[in-house]
């Protein structure tokens, strides 16, 4: 059955090699990433409305024929279709995401709608429907799948996500829903149940089987919730056994326990210009008391931009150094690196202690030095980026690892910098606030402090949605913000696909801003093409206050502190996802008083664009900006699991779902010995033989080999 579920989704009957194609591109590439891939949603054909009896205000879901479906033209383009199920004809109209509407809906399509009723000129409309297209009327009839009486077709019928690739090839929800059909009856009665039955009876679940048939056939909504929860719990179940198998790793080995609080931290923290809030007071605590355990620390730190974190990270690295080690700080870009060599350098000079910057560019004396002095033991900091894991960069007495926006580093190369080390205390930062439930699902091997407070003095940036029409007044509002002394950043998006219309654009306005209106100001110009040190020197003069407007095509990097930048731009915001405009966002008002983040958005947005930009408005809270990115985005690759090591998210929803992923996590720790609360682990309470199910499981879905509880 293991070789079945692994095989090429290509074999499964109705595939064959062009759709295997199409599937890869969404990710299927075996059998069991065909029957574990879930409906978006299920549309119940039973409460289907006649479209002669729909009434103005009802909100209703229609099964009918794309009569005629095109872009009208006027002041503002708007797309309409006429629909007809047999009974009468409804006309579906939009004026927002016109482009994509007219790229998913053609005439001849057998679709599903939802949405309110209203009256146009006599006959009756729906303004903005959802809508899911089924596949051609016409291929269906061919295939026998076009029932005679499509309104009564009655059940419920999963609607699965359709691309522009599957459609190519048969592959929308009909067609999909045949070869699901075909993959589940080769292999109903071969499934074999990777969970235990005591699982399945204390969590009272169905079986593998009765899920798989309930997720893509229901006969009911009671029957397709208790097939989804099932996955759902059986996903969660697999994610927290690979963390609570890393935690009983960790907590097996044998650390340093440091002696905390010492001469070095006191006097660092001292001579300080400001007083410790009381949430970096109660981290450096939690911190502390881990590495004065005897086991190696391993903890995340999360907080907003401009929390404090660095300070934090400074009490780790000074605690290694006073017992007679050394600290390492990993950042994911040279820019954010050297910030924090430089800052680092500044407070630690007083102390006497050392500080090395390991950059790509140094030179091969310089390199050479650094190398020396690291392999030497001496107790020092060592800061930089992955040049901090090449092969030749040897610490002799590494004792504590900081790693600064981890979200930028997969598990993998956390844990190659951990191994430059004997079992350092390890302490992971992000700016990129998690919502507590996915950070237990990312970081379960990790305990969590939260700087929830910020520095007294730090104003919320004021945050306004701008149409990209009226540019004109927002440049007359940079010429005052730049004569008033201050910078600016202004940030064009970058897509794969418009890749160069997006960089023409931005250097277009580069060039336009530079001879025209802001013509008396110093600007600089930051893209993709730029060699790195091209890219870094214009960065480093716009820290500097050499460069007054910064016009930029990528994501400024996140961490960078520009003390006088207090306004940002971003040219079509809603093509941004919502946690990188609340990084863009942290990039104005660190050095205190009134900033501001203007959203350029165009007319045309998506209901999720809207969404996103509201949010933005509405608070500038970094947390509940993640609640909303998560509750927008949806359960899946929310923060895309695979770089931490763990299998995706099909069925599982963060939100919703947060019962059960306390119940997976608790069943997983306790089958392997590990308790939640840290203490010493004990032995794995189920028999070798299904840990080695288990094992072969997490193998198929990841990909790779799995060392699981000891056992090969």
């Amino acid at each position: 059955m293991t070789d079945r579920l692994a095989a090429p989704v290509q074999y499964v009957k109705g595939v064959g090699p062009a759709r295997a194609e199409a599937l890869e591109s969404v990710g299927i590439r075996s059998v069991e990433d065909l029957i574990f891939h879930a409906p978006r949603r299920y549309v119940d054909r039973r409460h289907c409305s006649p479209i002669s009896e729909l009434r103005e205000g009802e909100q209703v879901t229609v099964l009918g024929e794309v009569l005629t479906a095109s872009v009208a033209r006027g002041r503002k383009p708007r797309f309409l279709a006429k629909v007809s199920d047999g009974t009468g004809i409804i006309e579906c109209v939009w004026f927002r995401g016109v482009p994509y509407v007219k790229n998913a809906l053609r005439g001849g399509d057998l679709v599903v709608l939802s949405g309110k009723v209203g009256l146009y000129r006599g006959g009756v409309q729906i303004a903005h429907p959802e809508f899911e297209v089924l596949g051609s009327v016409e291929e269906l009839s061919e295939s026998g799948e076009l029932p005679e009486d499509t309104l009564h077709a009655g059940g419920l019928i999963p609607i699965y996500p359709l691309t522009a690739e599957l459609r190519s090839v048969g592959l929308a929800s009909r067609g999909l829903r045949r070869i699901m059909r075909n993959a589940l009856d080769e292999l109903k009665e071969q499934v074999e149940d990777p969970l235990t039955d005591e699982l399945i009876d204390r969590r009272e679940l169905v079986s593998l089987a009765e899920a798989l048939e309930g997720l893509h056939f229901p006969r009911s909504d009671e029957e397709a919730e208790s097939a989804r929860r099932r996955l759902a719990y059986e996903e969660f179940f697999f994610m927290e056994l690979l963390l609570a198998d890393r935690s009983r790793k960790i907590q097996r080995r044998p650390g340093t326990p440091f002696r905390t609080w010492g001469p070095l931290v006191r006097e660092y923290l001292e001579g300080l210009d400001f007083s410790l809030t009381r949430a970096q007071q109660r981290v450096v605590a939690e911190v502390f008391e881990d590495m004065g355990s005897p086991y190696p620390m391993s903890r995340l730190l999360q907080g907003d931009v401009g929390c404090g974190k660095t300070v934090v990270a400074a009490c780790v690295l000074l605690t290694a150094v006073e017992q007679g080690m050394q600290g390492a700080l990993m950042a994911p870009t040279e820019i954010l690196a050297d910030q924090h060599a430089r800052r680092l350098r500044d407070e630690f000079s007083r102390l006497d202690v050392k500080v090395h910057f390991l950059s790509s560019r140094l030179s091969g004396t310089e390199r050479e030095s650094v190398l020396r002095s690291l392999g030497s033991g001496t107790p020092s900091v060592a800061i930089g980026t992955h040049a901090l894991i090449q092969h030749d960069v040897d610490f002799s007495a590494l004792g504590a690892v900081v790693v600064d926006e981890q979200h930028r580093f997969g598990v993998l190369q956390r844990g190659e910098l951990q191994a430059k080390g004997s079992d350092p205390d390890v302490l992971v930062m992000t700016a990129t606030p998690i919502p507590r439930t996915l950070a237990m699902t990312l970081y379960g091997d990790l305990a969590v402090s939260v700087i929830d407070e910020m520095p007294p003095g730090r104003q919320p940036v004021e945050t306004c949605r701008v149409p990209l029409t009226k540019r004109e007044k927002v440049i007359e509002r940079i010429g005052e913000v730049l004569a008033d002394g201050k910078q600016v950043y202004w940030v064009f998006p970058l897509v794969e696909e418009s890749e160069k219309s997006d960089l023409a654009a931005a250097v277009e306005s580069y060039d336009w801003l530079r001879s025209g209106p802001l013509g008396n100001f110093r600007l600089g110009l930051v893209h993709g093409r730029l060699k790195p040190e091209e890219k870094d020197d214009v960065m480093k003069r716009f820290r500097d206050g050499e460069v007054d407007l910064l016009v930029s095509t990528t994501v400024i990097e996140v961490g960078v502190d520009i003390a006088g930048a207090t306004m940002i731009l971003v040219e079509h915001a809603e093509r941004f996802g919502l946690a990188q405009l609340h990084q863009l966002r942290g990039r104005v008002g660190r050095g205190g008083g009134k900033a501001t983040c203007v959203l350029l958005e165009s007319e045309q947005l998506t209901e999720e664009g809207e969404r996103r930009l509201a949010a933005m408005v509405e608070t500038t809270d970094g947390f509940r900006i993640a609640e909303a990115d998560l509750d927008i985005r949806g359960p899946g690759e929310f923060f895309g699991t695979r770089q931490h090591g763990l299998p995706d998210l099909r069925v599982a929803n963060l939100i919703t779902d947060q019962r059960l992923l306390g119940e997976a996590r608790e069943d997983a720790f306790a089958a392997l010995g590990v308790a939640l609360d840290g203490s010493d682990p004990a032995e794995p309470s189920v028999p070798i033989e299904i840990l080695d199910r288990w094992r072969m499981t997490l193998e198929r879905r990841l990909g790779q080999r799995i060392v699981l509880a000891d056992i090969a």
